[in-house]
């Protein structure tokens, strides 16, 4: 098998799913179909860990793209919010109505809180407590003993 072939054929296995590789979730389904591929072991070995570095690099710049949407986002949200804000005031509570557009207000209530420490016990919500796992690790990895929790040595991979 050809070197392009090679790469064609795990490239097949993930992209296409062929019932390989969940393409939802990531996980390979059937390790048969990739082991019968026909290269050796360290052609094998090589052309994957590259299609993993391939993957990486896709997975970075989606992660990139995520966060220049998000800033997109956030400031034609708050360009939109000033807008109205100024139409509003401009308007003083008056309806608005053109043949392109219609503008209205309709009451609402919210609480706004004045002084926070007056407020009576019973309207507080506390949130549910998380771990600190950090803390959690530094203590067991200095020898003390917590409760329900254990430090679990794994082998992480790293394909560069």
């Amino acid at each position: 098998m050809k070197l392009f072939e090679i790469n064609e054929a795990i490239e097949r296995c993930v992209i296409d799913g062929e019932n390989v590789v969940d393409t939802e979730t990531g996980e390979v389904l059937d390790v048969e179909a990739l082991d019968n591929l026909k290269m050796a072991f360290s052609e094998k070995a090589e052309n994957i860990a590259m299609f993993i570095r391939n993957l990486d690099a896709e997975v970075t710049a989606l992660k990139e793209q995520k966060n220049i949407f998000a800033a997109r986002q956030k400031a034609a949200e708050n360009k939109r919010d000033s807008l109205k804000e100024y139409l509003a005031m401009c308007l003083q509570g008056k309806p608005f109505k053109t043949d392109r557009v219609k503008v209205s207000f309709r009451k609402s209530e919210a609480v706004k809180i004045t002084e926070q420490d007056k407020v009576p016990e019973s309207y507080l919500v506390y949130s549910a407590p998380t771990v600190d796992k950090a803390g959690v690790k530094k203590a067991l990895k200095s020898g003390e003993t917590v409760p329900g929790c254990v430090l679990e040595e794994k082998q992480n991979i790293q394909v560069k």
